[in-house]
């Protein structure tokens, strides 16, 4: 198994080819093309864009609330000013339905992405990300899995959604205790699929935000224990090494694909 690299056996002998997208962030229209000449699509999370950090004009706040707002949110955030960024929030909802406006606004965009999925396609939850609409929107040929393994072209594929809690407070964080609980009830898979990336400072370092972000330090453990072929990640946009190993496990930042709309691809 290789990532991204020529099939050396037999030509006759027809490789499988996987592409791997996480971060889609509201991009559906390369979605909708980023299994072309793959026989599965693998997302892992992440598609709902609430507020673009580099376009403030981007997503579900500016959209309600304007970029001027936006903006100011963004930079209150980027100085780790969660406390203000917490208040200007309650003040910008004062009066009006936090839960169904955004709601309305994140059923808009899933309508629009997983009509982008192609078949077959296996996803799980970012951060970000709403886990209880997913079955509204899920059509046949989409697999949702997390805490969960499934085989793939005689490999067998074991996915982590969700994130871990953080002052950011996004939809789908949990507790480490029940995040390491879905690692564990995976065993040893040959490819560990999460969101968020193992607990290692190169891995988790946004080099443009200049901040770590949560890794898991269960995850890291697995790979250590179980030794995956690939460990496969997203969540941290420009993250300082995308690329490292782990013993024997290779250990990839599969991209921000909301910016670069080009999946990485696994061929064996």
């Amino acid at each position: 198994m290789r990532g991204s690299e020529p099939d050396s056996r037999d030509p006759a002998t027809r490789p499988t080819r996987i592409h791997v997208v996480s971060d889609v962030h509201g991009n559906a229209e390369a979605l909708a093309r980023a299994g072309d000449g793959a026989d599965a699509l693998i997302c892992l999370g992440d598609l709902v864009l609430f507020l673009d950090y580099r376009d403030h004009s981007r997503g579900i706040f500016p959209a309600l609330f304007g970029k001027e707002n936006a903006s100011r949110i963004v930079a209150l955030r980027t100085a780790r000013r969660y406390d203000e960024a917490r208040a200007f929030g309650r003040e910008l909802w004062a009066g009006r339905d936090r839960n169904t406006e955004i709601l309305a606004a994140v059923r808009t965009q899933y309508a629009e992405l997983f009509a982008a999925f192609p078949t077959p396609t296996y996803a799980t939850y970012g951060n970000v990300d709403v886990p209880h609409l997913w079955p509204e929107y899920a059509r046949p040929g989409t697999t949702v899995l997390d805490g969960e393994r499934v085989e793939i072209g005689g490999r067998v594929f074991g996915f982590v959604g969700g994130g871990l809690t953080t002052p950011m407070n996004t939809p789908y964080e949990i507790s480490d205790e029940e995040y390491a609980a879905k690692v564990e009830a995976l065993g040893p898979v040959d490819v560990l699929c999460s969101h968020i990336p193992p607990e290692v400072p190169e891995l988790t370092y946004d080099i443009v935000a200049r901040r770590f972000e949560r890794g898991s330090t269960a995850l890291l453990e697995a790979i250590r224990a179980t030794r995956p072929r690939y460990a496969l990640f997203g969540h941290v946009h420009q993250p300082l090494v995308r690329r490292m190993r782990i013993g024997t496990t290779e250990c990839v930042n599969v991209g921000h694909f909301a910016s670069t709309g080009t999946p990485w691809a696994l061929t064996w």
